[in-house]
């Protein structure tokens, strides 16, 4: 016990410092363009305020909380309709002075959840799809790119219905296809969607520091579960899936870069995942 422990928390020593390094190197690329401090800081307190919430996360055993993060996120998304629209565009969702990305927020605990459930509950499978489908109307190409290809993992793995298997690959695979083809007229700013080309420009060797540290971070939660049933490696693989998703797509267009450009919603977000993912790791099924 002892051991397994000190491996769960060498694992989420590895995370924390590797997303805290990447989140410190994206505020000060920001700092050197000019960005005001209120908005790079506020990426600092972000990631400390995730780490608080991974802990409580961490402890919480019941069922409930994968029931509830399953569906938090099209619940989410459906919300940013109810939002302003920019140019015709609803990704986010207004709470008080803070502007929040209901995707990124909510996906990577809804990812956990997927690979959790989705074994023996095949109504597992409808949140998802309504995410997605939530994702193809805002319209999200990254985002719902990300949800398809973690569907796509996690019924490759889990289903032993061939027919529910194949048609989560197809209808999955469709949508995220379909989503690019809806038309995304909002152009990026600099200190989201380019900030790794501002990096480049400014430190390029911090920045290459800063994506690597990502990739590390997001490979590093599968050590999580090892040793364990399918399910939480199965949950622990769709968060890897997730979080390498988002950074890869930011270089196929202009797309919110995680950690290292401005915006707590990534940062939160995946440490709300991880935190769901280490009470799997304390066998909370």
């Amino acid at each position: 016990m002892q051991k397994a422990l000190r491996r769960r928390l060498a694992v989420l020593a590895v995370f924390g410092a590797c997303s805290l390094v990447a989140v410190a190197i994206g505020a000060y690329i920001c700092a050197l363009n000019g960005v005001g401090s209120a908005l790079w800081l506020c990426n600092l307190v972000g990631w400390g305020i995730g780490a608080i919430l991974a802990a409580g996360l961490a402890h919480i055993r019941r069922a409930e909380a994968l029931h509830f993060a399953l569906w938090a996120a099209p619940i989410a998304l459906l919300a940013t309709f109810l939002s302003p629209a920019q140019e015709g565009v609803h990704r986010w969702v207004e709470v008080g002075p803070l502007h929040i990305n209901a995707a990124m927020f909510t996906l990577p605990a809804a990812t956990v959840s997927l690979g959790a459930l989705s074994r023996d509950r095949v109504w597992s499978w409808i949140a998802p799809f309504t995410a997605l489908t939530l994702l193809v109307l805002q319209p999200d190409a990254s985002q719902a790119t990300t949800l398809g290809a973690v569907m796509v993992a996690v019924a490759a793995a889990t289903s032993s219905r061939p027919l529910l298997q194949g048609s989560v690959i197809i209808g999955a695979i469709g949508l995220a296809i379909l989503a690019w083809f809806k038309c995304d007229p909002l152009q990026p700013v600099p200190e989201v969607e380019d900030v790794i080309e501002l990096g480049l420009v400014t430190a390029p060797l911090l920045t290459v520091v800063a994506v690597s540290m990502i990739v590390v971070a997001a490979v590093s939660v599968e050590r999580l579960t090892r040793y364990l049933r399918e399910a939480p490696r199965i949950a622990a693989w769709a968060l890897s899936v997730c979080l390498l998703s988002w950074l890869a797509l930011t270089f196929f267009g202009a797309y919110p870069v995680p950690w290292i450009g401005i915006g707590l919603s990534p940062i939160i977000g995946a440490w709300v995942g991880v935190g769901l993912l280490a009470g799997l790791r304390r066998g909370a099924m």
